[in-house]
């Protein structure tokens, strides 16, 4: 489909399921590689806005040794905001909660910073995109999180799941970029790299 791809081996470095299928929707054949270890720590200064294109860089960065010359890696990180706060993955059952008690009954942005990099080429972008959440109940949270464990998600939620049916009221721009992997703009992106 992407002509202009056909020399490359395109990878994904990422260990999340969902990125994975939604990189697969796309029909572009890519292989999954994931590196452990990597530092993603951010300046404390840096604007919230700023994180995600900012760490996806770092991973990038991190693989760009082990690639070959005809090798394309696609990095991404998604984070989740309210007041200028930043939700990444909570830490277990009580921090999972608290975000969703914080995020309740209010508007948060989520926020995927996406790179290509080739040994020759590096661009990083980022989409941005509104969620509208309902009041939840403690009892809808913890049932929420007691079945779903969803610790390995920005904001303590996918919204894919039962959470998003009874929470999200509206969206304001790319669901998948919610998910983790804003494909339109990943695909514009790849279009003209």
């Amino acid at each position: 489909m992407l002509k202009n791809l056909k020399d490359y081996n395109i990878l994904l470095a990422s260990k999340s399921p969902r990125r994975q299928e939604l990189m697969s929707e796309l029909h572009i054949p890519f292989k999954v590689i994931t590196l452990g270890g990597i530092d993603e720590s951010y300046p404390s200064s840096l604007p919230a806005m700023e994180v995600a294109p900012y760490l996806s860089k770092i991973k990038a960065n991190a693989y760009l040794s082990r690639l070959s010359e005809n090798d394309l890696i696609i990095t991404a990180d998604t984070v989740v905001i309210l007041n200028n706060k930043i939700y990444g993955k909570p830490d277990g059952r009580e921090s999972a909660i608290s975000m969703l008690e914080e995020l309740s009954g209010k508007a948060h942005h989520v926020v995927t910073g996406v790179s290509i990099s080739t040994h020759n080429k590096q661009i990083t972008f980022s989409s941005v995109t509104e969620v509208v959440f309902a009041e939840l109940s403690k009892k809808d949270i913890e049932y929420y999180v007691d079945t779903f464990l969803p610790f390995d998600k920005a904001g303590a939620y996918g919204i894919q799941e039962w959470i998003g049916c009874i929470a999200v009221e509206r969206i304001n721009g790319s669901f998948y970029n919610v998910m983790g992997l804003p494909v339109h703009k990943l695909y514009k992106e790849l279009q003209n790299f």
